[in-house]
């Protein structure tokens, strides 16, 4: 059984990976419903905590079905970092999370997400001020290094479990590679296999597949896997690897129904918890992969890519049910 501290999260378990307008309620309430076991929230701005800007702090909002649920944080100022756990630790969720990984340009070029790793003393001064000043577990999500001369992550990882964190999730690339090329899992292994490390280690980047999950776990001996780009608008991924880890069978795709229901429960919650304008706006990025691979699908898909209003956007999901009931999905 493998436990982030003392919270127990299953004998192998997949992870929602924290993405920036992606993992906000809605779609993690369609993530939890499809298998996830830990879920994480988008990156919050320490900064924009600590000024109470209205968006940062909203992201803050989590759920009691979401548990085990971890909220993320980045920056790049140690005094901010430990100020913003705190402020946190308030919203009592169950793990703190810190982002060592982002390597998009105005965040990484800045000093916080990826960008740390180029100080790394001051990656671990800033990970122990923060496990000092909360009570709850802290994780940490981050990458093999800045750039193929500087893949210091084994030796990383055990500094930071030394300071206190509780698990680290890996990503197996480096700053400079973004998300280009493949992700190497050799040295999350190297982390694994290091006999001082006795925390979770979690691998991410790639797994796309039942297939690829397992052979990510059978090789490199992980504790679980983060799970990012192939959940967006295919949160049944999650289920679909549990199945086939257990049986070694895959389960059928999603119906079109369920494709459709889906969507609507997404686009119901998005517009609950974000309103009108911005649900509709922010769910958009999601409706390509819900119809991912459905033929003759062009014309809805431009629809719902630019239609404001939610009537409408409605109104297209029972047309697009209707006509693609009998479509085979088993593509």
């Amino acid at each position: 059984m493998v436990r982030i501290d003392t919270i127990d999260v299953g004998e192998f378990p997949l992870l929602l990976a924290p993405m920036e307008d992606v993992s906000d309620p809605p779609f993690r309430a369609l993530c939890k419903k499809h298998g996830a076991d830990v879920m994480y929230t988008e990156f919050i701005s320490s900064e924009g905590l600590i000024r109470d800007a209205a968006k940062s702090v909203q992201k803050l909002d989590i759920f009691e079905y979401e548990r085990p649920i971890g909220i993320q944080i980045f920056g790049n100022e140690i005094s901010s970092m430990r100020e913003a756990a705190a402020i946190t630790e308030e919203a009592n969720p169950d793990i703190i999370d810190i982002n060592y990984g982002c390597p998009v340009k105005n965040v990484a070029c800045k000093g916080a997400g990826a960008g740390i790793l180029q100080d790394i003393p001051k990656m671990v001064s800033m990970t122990r001020e923060i496990v000092k000043s909360v009570n709850k577990p802290v994780t940490v999500k981050t990458r093999l290094g800045w750039d193929e001369n500087t893949k210091y992550i084994v030796e990383v990882a055990e500094r930071l479990q030394d300071v206190g964190i509780k698990a680290i999730s890996i990503h197996g690339r480096t700053r400079q590679q973004m998300y280009k090329g493949q992700a190497d899992w050799s040295l999350i292994a190297a982390v694994k296999n290091n006999p001082r490390m006795h925390i979770p280690v979690f691998g991410n980047g790639d797994v796309d597949s039942p297939e690829k999950a397992l052979e990510m776990k059978n090789r490199y001996g992980v504790d679980g896997i983060m799970i990012g780009r192939a959940s967006i608008g295919y949160p049944w991924v999650f289920n679909e690897i549990k199945h086939f880890l257990e049986t070694g069978e895959k389960l059928d795709p999603p119906s079109m129904k369920e494709r459709v229901e889906a969507c609507r429960q997404h686009l119901k919650m998005a517009l609950d918890w974000k309103g009108d304008r911005v649900g509709v706006y922010e769910t958009r990025r999601h409706y390509t992969n819900y119809f991912k691979g459905i033929p003759h699908f062009k014309e809805y898909r431009t629809q719902l890519v630019t239609t404001e209003e939610p009537e409408i956007l409605f109104a297209i999901l029972d047309e697009v049910e209707e006509r693609f009931s009998e479509v085979n999905l088993a593509i």
